[in-house]
């Protein structure tokens, strides 16, 4: 049989280094998943629920393939609606700023701009999202498009996009000839650390060695350069706090990291940058600047991949364009050893003042169990070498405080985008790329309902090919949409809107022993750390049904008087649970007020 150009795709993304695609099926790509099975499984399709889980496992494989801007993940999907839901997960890729390679169907070429069934302008659909996007006309075009779109992916850490039309996909392949208006393209692509010039690393090296008080922000750009980072804050006697999306960037265990930064922070994070007199920046595009030193407090040095991310959220003296890890090793012998450790002593107070005060908050009693229990409790389970992924809500906030990571773990969220519905598909990505590791999901019910049942059945179709089988699905039971809740009573002052907050109390843990699995229901505090040890040693994956109290507030570092009217308002306006976000929030206050693991 002739190759086809659906045959010819596949071939070249198995030159390119390609081993696996999430995706689902549809007469939109019949002859490219005609192509893929013929080509006896030397590239893996995983066959997802909804193409929006497989554009979020994309996204995933990138993030926990090595470092940030690793393996390219590709996805599929056929014409019109399956196009149409990778927008979500294409979308956070691009915000979180890693490569995601989607390739689409599309109706055949003489029935596009007809009104035809499923006749989606997929090019106009995909021009945000993807900076590379491309319809396939001809097959003399198809080996330009793939190699420049992975290429694009790979090279600027980004969203690339080919739509092959699918009646293209079932001719023969014909390779470009040597004649005028055609373009012959080529595999490969070496990429080097980039590293500012000498004149540029003095600069910053001044400006930093000339700062009483250095405090260091990462982000996910600084992950696989955490030597680094810890090399150039001991020399500075700095602080390191971290961006949610670099959370694995530094591990928790060394004494002057802060841990998280922002509304979902820790005090020592918020002190340190309240304090400092000078801010290094790494790999991070953390938005919330009201977190960062006031605008004149501190000079400023940036270091970052992408010049569109420089001085972008405090206006920086020096911005380096360039590699975290290798601009740090470069700027590291121009840095002065600090004598004075004044201000480092007074972060490691910090430091351990805010471990001691996340774990007195997670012992406050609730109405069952207090959620942060349930991560702290977790936290001193973490396997070696684990994989956390959480989802945007509260479940996101007790990743961020209460997960202790240690040297060689990793963990992710949807950082910029915040999507819903992220972990579990991560969790499912996490495993594909790293089968010998556990993997922790953190879920909320909302999520949970959302699309994380349903992905259940996507880990019971394959775990068994997993060389270790542990993958953990937290839910969070609540039976709230906790986050949105407490956004609204403290930032808008409304009480909670029971019709859009609460949600169905559903049997997960007996959903999961259908499906095959394990399935552990937890309803008492004293469960939660035995509920941990029995599901990280199970011999299949296992879905943790914690029943907790919406009410326990996730207080940020720093209350403003803005929000403390605000949230009052809400309570004497109708809100439905006063007496228990009363109860809940004063018992939040002790454990700040009264840290070293006090409880009561």
């Amino acid at each position: 049989m002739a190759e086809t150009v659906g045959d010819f795709v596949w071939r070249r993304l198995k030159e390119w280094g390609v081993d696996r695609v999430f995706g689902y099926p549809g007469d939109g790509i019949n002859g490219l998943m005609g192509a893929l099975d013929r080509r006896g499984g030397d590239i893996d399709f995983v066959q997802v629920r909804h193409e929006e889980m497989a554009s979020l496992m994309a996204c995933a494989t990138a993030k926990f393939s090595g470092k940030a801007g690793g393996e390219v993940g590709v996805c599929i999907a056929t014409s019109g609606p399956g196009a149409i839901h990778l927008l979500n997960g294409l979308y956070d890729a691009k915000l979180d700023h890693q490569p995601v390679l989607a390739i689409v169907g599309q109706q055949a070429r003489s029935a596009i701009g007809s009104n035809y069934q499923q006749d989606v302008d997929l090019q106009s659909l995909f021009k945000d999202v993807a900076a590379y996007v491309q319809t396939a006309s001809t097959a003399a075009q198809v080996r330009h498009l793939v190699d420049r779109a992975y290429r694009i992916a790979k090279a600027e850490r980004t969203v690339a996009c080919i739509i092959v039309p699918n009646d293209l996909q079932l001719e023969p392949m014909e390779q470009p000839s040597r004649e005028h208006a055609m373009t012959h393209s080529g595999v490969g692509l070496e990429q080097s650390p980039v590293v500012p010039d000498a004149a540029a690393l003095a600069h910053a090296a001044a400006v930093l060695n000339e700062g009483k008080r250095v405090a260091v922000l990462v982000g996910a750009g600084a992950i696989g350069a955490g030597d680094a980072v810890t090399a150039v804050a001991e020399r500075l006697g700095a602080g390191v706090a971290k961006a949610l999306l670099g959370k694995s960037a530094v591990p928790d265990t060394v004494p002057f990291c802060t841990g998280s930064i922002g509304v979902l922070g820790t005090k020592a994070s918020w002190e340190l940058m309240q304090g400092c007199d000078t801010l290094l920046m790494v790999g991070s595009g953390f938005p919330y600047t009201e977190f960062l030193p006031k605008e004149g407090q501190a000079r400023g040095v940036q270091v970052d991949i992408k010049p569109a991310m420089l001085g972008l959220r405090y206006p920086m003296e020096v911005n380096l364009v360039g590699d975290a890890g290798a601009t740090l090793q470069a700027l590291l012998p121009l840095l002065n050893v600090r004598e004075d450790r004044a201000w480092r002593d007074k972060i490691e107070a910090s430091v351990v003042d805010s471990w001691q005060q996340a774990e007195a908050q997670a012992r406050q009693p609730a109405d069952p169990i207090n959620p942060q229990l349930v991560a702290w409790e977790l936290s001193e389970r973490l396997p070696d070498r684990c994989i956390v992924t959480a989802d945007s809500g509260t479940s996101s906030v007790w990743y961020a405080r209460d997960l202790r990571f240690r040297p060689g773990m990793a963990g992710s969220v949807s950082g910029t985008l915040a999507t819903m519905g992220c972990a579990v598909p991560y969790a499912i990505a996490a495993k594909f790329a790293h089968p010998d590791r556990p993997v922790v999901a953190l879920v909320g019910d909302g999520a949970m309902q959302m699309n994380g049942i349903s992905e259940l059945v996507t880990i019971a179709k394959y775990w068994r090919r997993w060389a270790d089988p542990r993958l953990v699905v937290l839910v969070l039971n609540n039976r709230d949409l906790a986050y949105v809740t407490w956004e609204q009573r403290v930032q808008v002052g409304d009480p909670k809107f029971d019709a859009a907050q609460q949600l169905p109390d559903l049997p997960y843990a007996g959903m999961a022993e259908l499906m095959g699995l394990r399935g552990i229901r937890v309803e008492a505090p004293e469960s939660v750390g035995p509920a941990w040890a029995e599901a990280l040693a199970a011999d299949r994956p296992v879905v943790l049904d914690m029943v907790t109290d919406p009410n326990v507030p996730p207080l940020p570092p720093h209350i403003t008087l803005k929000q403390a009217r605000t949230f009052a308002h809400a309570l004497f306006t109708g809100e439905p649970d006063t007496a228990s976000v009363l109860a809940n929030t004063a018992r939040e206050m002790v454990g700040a007020l009264l840290p070293g693991g006090r409880k009561g």
